[in-house]
Formats: C-alpha cells, structure tokens, sequence
C-alpha cells in the first residue's frame, strides 16, 4: 500500500510541475478569473449608496440658489455634471443616457417679492421619458433633504407622523460580496474541467497514457494524483483571488476559514470528476470541446456564476437546484459572507456529495488510456 500511494505521490509531483511549468496554464487558472474579477469588482465593488448623475442649470443669482449649487456639489447623493452648463448641452446628455436629470433653477428662485414674508423658488426637474423613475427619486431627496433644511428657516412646521430608521443585527450581502462566490464559481470550471479535456486528449495524442497502462499504474492512482494536484493549484489560484477581492474591492469575509478551504477543495474536485470524465472518454479535443461546452454553459448560465439565480423564474431555480456547480456556489456564499457553519450547508454538502458519488463512476467507467 506504500507504494501505491508512493506512486499517487510521484505523479501528484509531476502534475503540479507541469502546470507550474505551462505559462498557458497559468494564466487560465489565475490571470484570467482576476480579469474578470478587476471587470465585475469594478462594477459591483462600488459603494452601495444610490446616486444620480445630473446637472445644474442655475438663472437665479440670489444667495440661496449660489448655497444650494454649492451644496449640491459637494453631495454623495447627486453627482453634478461639469460639461453641462446649459439646457442644449443638458438635454444632449441626457438624450445620450449620460444624465438621469438636469436641475434648472429659474431666474426668480431664492428671490423675496414684493408682497411676501421670505423668499420663494420652485426648481425644474428635467427628464426624459426613459429616466422618470430617477427623476422621481430626485425630487423627493431634494424635497426632503436641501429645501427641507431652507424651508425651516423661514417655516417651523410640526409633523403629526414621521418614521426613523433602527439597524438590526442581521449582516446583508452587497452586490460585489454576492457576485464574488459566483466568480470562485467560473474559475472552478476552468480548472476542473477545462484543465483535463486540455491535457488528456493530448497527452493520448502523444501516447504518454498508453505508455502509462504499460505500468502497474492503476486508474484510482492517477485520478487521485491529478485530484491532489488540481485541489492544491485551485486552493493556490483562489487565495490570490480572495487577496485581491479583500484589498482592492473591501471584501468582507466573516466565515470560519478552515470550513471554506474544506468545502473549496471538495467543490474542486467533485467538478473535477466531470473534467475528468470527458478527458478521459475523449480521444482528441475534437470529442472533448463540444461535450465540455454543452456541460459547461448551464452550468455557467443557470447556476448563479454571472447573476443571481433569485432573479430566475421560481421553477427554474428549483431545476438549478440541481446542477452540479449550483450548491458549491451557494455553499461558498453561505460560508465565507453569511458565515454559516457546517450544520446550516448540510443541504448543500449532500448535493456535492451526490453529484461526487455520481461524477466519478462515470469517470473511471469511461475513462480510456488511448
């Protein structure tokens, strides 16, 4: 039995050389997953905080309209257009999706006429017909936050009803930590299926594998050797995205460590056991693609890589339940940013435990050395 696993070990040693060695390799395991994470981090990575794009046209010269462009300025909420200084060059933007609104203060605002106690001004809301729903947004943070601060200096009014905001305990997903697991997700694919169909098919071509059945090698030996290497590659390109994902886009991470390395590694190689079906079986990459990509894409679609599967019809999310890739992703988003533990992904574990069983007796049914 020692040499047996002498032998797992040898060839674990060869697998990871090789692909330390294969620069292709390296950059399909760790270079490109950062590609994509730097491209959905720096659309999701973002504050979370509404806010709208517009610009302000200002007619009036009172000092209330100079305080009130000042302000809005310097407000996280509205993020004032420089370019726009005028209605033509407001609408054109607009027109373009560029603005949600243009704010247009009339010559008359902040001005006191003749027969009034304080001065008066009724601000535009400028919108076209697709952003009426920014616009509608808008008007009602100005209404309840810069003219709710002027309009007290000149009207104390008492409000019968109010509502206030209370915090509960209970910690939320953002967008990015959301979308974060389903990117551990896609680079899981890469490694654990397109790794095998990669090389298999090639080394069958050179005859490296028939030279291998010559030996006392034995199927469980090599598909324990490339489960171990694959593991520690994955294990080695994802901590690199967590790294990046922790200091660059403020990841927060609040599960247990030792759990999500654990469930990582039995998510790498369950996938793993379907990369190794289809390299196995194939003869060559004209077998191996087609049958990779008619796997692989539901999985990438449906399984919440790319978006939320709660945004899929209700029937659906059930079928996607069941796909392979499904239950790693939700474990992975369960473990590392809602911070559950084993008890609470028991649901989870029995799907990849299943789908583990299944993969690999297909895997050494099918598997040929030539």
């Amino acid at each position: 039995m020692k040499r047996k696993l002498f032998t797992v070990l040898v060839f674990t040693k060869l697998n990871t050389r090789r692909f330390f060695r294969d620069k292709t390799a390296i950059f399909f395991t760790v270079a490109f997953p950062l590609i994509f994470l730097f491209v959905f981090g720096g659309i999701f990575g973002k504050n979370n905080d509404t806010s709208f794009n517009v610009a302000i046209i200002n007619h009036s010269h009172s000092a209330i309209a100079t305080k009130f462009v000042s302000e809005a300025k310097k407000s996280k909420i509205l993020k004032v257009d420089k370019e726009a200084t005028d209605e033509a060059k407001a609408n054109a933007k607009m027109t373009r999706g560029q603005l949600d609104a243009a704010i247009v203060l009339p010559a008359n605002f902040g001005v006191k006429q003749a027969d009034a106690k304080y001065p008066t001004g009724k601000a535009q809301i400028q919108f076209t017909q697709n952003n009426a729903q920014a616009a509608s947004a808008i008007t009602s943070y100005l209404q309840a936050g810069p003219f709710e601060a002027i309009n007290s200096q000149f009207v104390k009014t008492e409000l019968p009803f109010n509502a206030e905001a209370k915090q509960s305990n209970t910690h939320s997903l953002s967008q990015f930590d959301y979308t974060f697991a389903g990117l551990l997700g896609f680079s899981i694919i890469g490694m654990g299926i397109f790794g095998p169909i990669n090389v298999f098919p090639e080394l069958k071509k050179q005859g490296i594998l028939r030279r291998f059945h010559t030996t006392p090698l034995r199927v469980w030996q090599y598909f324990l050797s490339t489960m171990i290497s694959q593991a520690l590659i994955g294990l080695f390109g994802i901590i690199i995205q967590f790294a990046v994902a922790i200091s660059v886009f403020k990841l927060n991470v609040i599960g247990n460590p030792l759990l999500l390395a654990a469930w990582l590694v039995l998510g790498i190689i369950m996938i793993l056991g379907i990369g190794l079906a289809i390299g196995g079986w194939a003869k060559n990459e004209r077998q191996a693609a087609p049958l990779a990509n008619i796997v692989v894409f539901p999985m990438m679609f449906l399984s919440g890589t790319f978006f939320p599967r709660f945004l899929m019809p209700e029937w659906l999310q059930h079928v996607t339940n069941f796909l392979p890739l499904s239950p790693v992703i939700d474990g992975i988003r369960l473990i590392a940013t809602e911070g559950k533990g084993l008890l609470e992904i028991l649901p989870q574990l029995g799907l990849v435990g299943a789908w583990l069983i299944v993969v690999y007796i297909i895997a050494f049914r099918v598997f040929r050395w030539e």
